[in-house]
């Protein structure tokens, strides 16, 4: 992780808070922000002045790099608050080192850690009364960075703007999905930067996702792009399979993003004496599963949803359903993230950052 020295943080406080305006018992995921954002500027082969503003549109070039050449990435992240008042994180070294391993492999320059952690904090404690307490409650953060250089000359950026950015959110649950699993198109390729949260592998999944909305399923279970055989991610999630008592769910690699939720999931699995399994899964493997009706659940796991159920896939003109126990292993799961993330229980994995 890059180091520098203090950062000499600056902080410009909103005349007028918005938060008055604001229905909290029915937002829509990601489109309220909060009161103030934080910004750091890298120019001259350094990160200069960050500062935390009133939240409110910056200015840029249309020649802007990132609009033509896409140097953008970005992590999801939640802050919650427990029944006393007291606010947490959730994992947050692992966002940090995962947008500084995502601009890395986008030729963007790191982001010091001790930045990072400081103007999260701060950011937090200007507006912590954003931060409802209940299950379901939290503010959703977005820390991106986009490269600013203004011209459309195809090389890097010699320029970049880091922002963080927070969103009030409720319990985010649509229902069970219904997934259609990818033949032809693919979310990443080999060598490819699948494993980056780069705003380009987001953009690819939208036309798919579509395609398979108008045959009636919700989300993607994308494929290898070599075979097509191996399952990978739903949707914009990581994905497990529970086939009899097991729990599968592919290895990382170049095409399959390293999510935090996946690591929580499979760690608390195994705490709680699942067995887990992570190795290649395929197709041909899945729909053997449901034909003999040892397949009992597929859930997408993220930051947004923690647990997203899937209640059938489809694939090439087949759909495949399956009987899912009275108590499922996502339900399970999920609810012992939540208590730790909610304060409510003991946290013997150390995940739980307390804030303020």
């Amino acid at each position: 992780m890059m180091s520098q020295s203090k950062s000499n943080l600056s902080i410009e406080k909103t005349k007028q808070s918005r938060i008055d305006q604001v229905d909290f018992s029915n937002l829509f995921f990601g489109q309220t922000f909060a009161d103030h954002m934080y910004i750091c500027d890298y120019k001259d082969g350094t990160w200069h002045a960050p500062k935390i503003v009133p939240y409110a549109p910056f200015l840029l070039d249309p020649s802007t790099s990132v609009f033509h050449y896409g140097q953008a990435v970005f992590e999801g992240m939640k802050a919650y608050k427990d029944d006393n008042g007291d606010i947490f994180l959730f994992r947050p070294t692992e966002n940090y080192a995962r947008i500084n391993k995502s601009c890395k492999r986008l030729a963007m320059p790191e982001f010091p850690e001790e930045w990072f952690d400081e103007g999260l904090k701060e950011l937090l404690k200007l507006d912590r009364d954003w931060i409802k307490p209940g299950f379901g409650n939290a503010l959703y953060l977005r820390p991106f960075v986009i490269g600013t250089t203004a011209g459309v000359i195809a090389s890097p950026s010699k320029e970049y703007k880091f922002v963080i950015i927070t969103s009030p959110v409720q319990s985010y649950y649509s229902g069970d999905v219904k997934v259609l699993i990818a033949d032809h198109y693919s979310r990443a390729a080999n060598g490819g930067f699948g494993a980056a949260k780069a705003a380009g592998n987001y953009a690819g999944q939208f036309y798919p996702t579509a395609l398979a909305q108008k045959e009636g399923y919700q989300q993607v279970i994308w494929t290898d792009d070599t075979t097509h055989e191996k399952l990978e991610e739903c949707g914009t999630m990581n994905v497990m399979f529970r086939i009899g008592d097991t729990l599968v769910t592919s290895p990382v690699n170049d095409r399959i993003l390293d999510g935090v939720t996946r690591k929580s999931v499979i760690a608390m699995a195994e705490k709680m004496g699942i067995k887990v399994e992570v190795r290649s899964i395929t197709v041909h493997e899945l729909v053997q599963a449901a034909e003999n009706k040892t397949l009992k659940e597929i859930f997408g796991c993220g930051t947004a949803a923690v647990i997203s159920p899937v209640s059938a896939f489809g694939y090439k003109g087949k759909e495949y359903t399956f009987e899912r126990p009275v108590q499922t292993y996502a339900e399970q799961i999920k609810t012992a993230i939540l208590n730790i993330q909610y304060n409510k229980t003991e946290d013997p994995f150390g995940w739980r950052v307390k804030i303020v």
